[in-house]
């Protein structure tokens, strides 16, 4: 499990173009894909009326892809804002790579789910 979040951060990392972020991403993927992270995401994509792609990466199944400007209307302000503090990188960066590798993350943290 370890393995698969170094391999999230370091994809989003390199995007941080070799600032030594990864202990930041790291632990905010950690944080977004915990079992709090998630029901907290899930109830967040519910009020955003996006429920249905959030349901979609618990457990088995297809993985629904989410647009950036969907993930921005499921994340708080606060969340993005998080992101761009702990990565340097601007929300226009951080919300694509986060939109490519989210639905994974979450999908491999509920296998069973």
């Amino acid at each position: 499990m370890a393995g698969f979040f170094d391999g999230l951060a370091s994809k989003l990392t390199e995007l941080a173009d070799g600032m030594g972020l990864t202990d930041q991403v790291h632990q905010h993927l950690a944080e977004l894909t915990s079992p709090n992270g998630i029901s907290t995401l899930l109830a967040q994509a519910e009020q955003a009326g996006l429920g249905d792609k959030v349901r979609s990466w618990i457990g088995n199944g297809q993985n629904l892809p989410v647009s950036p400007d969907e993930l921005r209307s499921i994340l708080s302000s606060q969340q993005v804002q998080t992101l761009v503090d702990k990565t340097g990188l601007p929300a226009e960066t951080i919300l694509p790579a986060l939109a490519r590798f989210l639905p994974a993350a979450v999908d491999h943290q509920t296998p069973a789910a």
